[in-house]
């Protein structure tokens, strides 16, 4: 009786909880190896090694701080170099007229520029005053009418669009491999 009810509940809790039974990985552990008891002699020297390894990497790096590192696509060719002297312009001699007549002419035009814009507004405003009322007319006299008035009308303003479907491939193109070779320079 006693082996038929633990089978049972066996059952029940293999049944009814599944979510209680986990599983763990098989660990293939072998005991801790000792560690070595090291002479503090030596634990010092290490220690000291390390710490001069990296003061002598600080002062490599103070030493590199006050080098730039060149930019490659910044670099003056040599030949234009050599021909600065040949390309070199003399600028004219700006007088104090033609300073003030180019500020005169920048004011003239910014002033332009400012009536222009607000002749633009000012005309947007009575358009759209106009369609108001138009608008507003037209529904005291008929609301089927203001309704499909006021409808956006698609043919008003065709747009089709035709592309490409898919962008074509390019011809002898190498597909990468997921390998990346760093070509770039390295500066100590």
């Amino acid at each position: 009786m006693l082996k038929i009810c633990t089978i049972s509940r066996l059952s029940f809790l293999a049944t009814s909880c599944t979510r209680s039974f986990h599983s763990t990985p098989v660990l293939c552990a072998e005991p801790l190896k000792k560690k070595k008891k090291l002479d503090p002699q030596i634990i010092k020297q290490r220690e000291e090694r390390k710490r001069k390894r990296l003061e002598k990497q600080i002062r490599r790096l103070e030493k590199n701080a006050r080098q730039l590192k060149p930019i490659e696509e910044l670099d003056v060719p040599i030949e234009l170099i050599d021909e600065q002297s040949k390309r070199k312009r003399n600028d004219p001699k700006i007088t104090p007229q033609l300073v003030e007549s180019r500020a005169l002419l920048e004011k003239q035009w910014a002033k332009y520029k400012m009536e222009q814009k607000l002749n633009d507004y000012q005309l947007f405003d009575r358009v759209i005053a106009a369609q108001t009322k138009a608008l507003d007319e037209l529904k005291l006299e008929s609301e089927e009418l203001y309704q499909k008035a006021i409808q956006v009308d698609p043919a008003l303003v065709p747009f089709r669009a035709n592309g490409p479907v898919a962008t074509p491939p390019i011809k002898d193109y190498e597909q990468p491999d997921g390998e990346y070779i760093d070509v770039s320079r390295k500066y100590e």
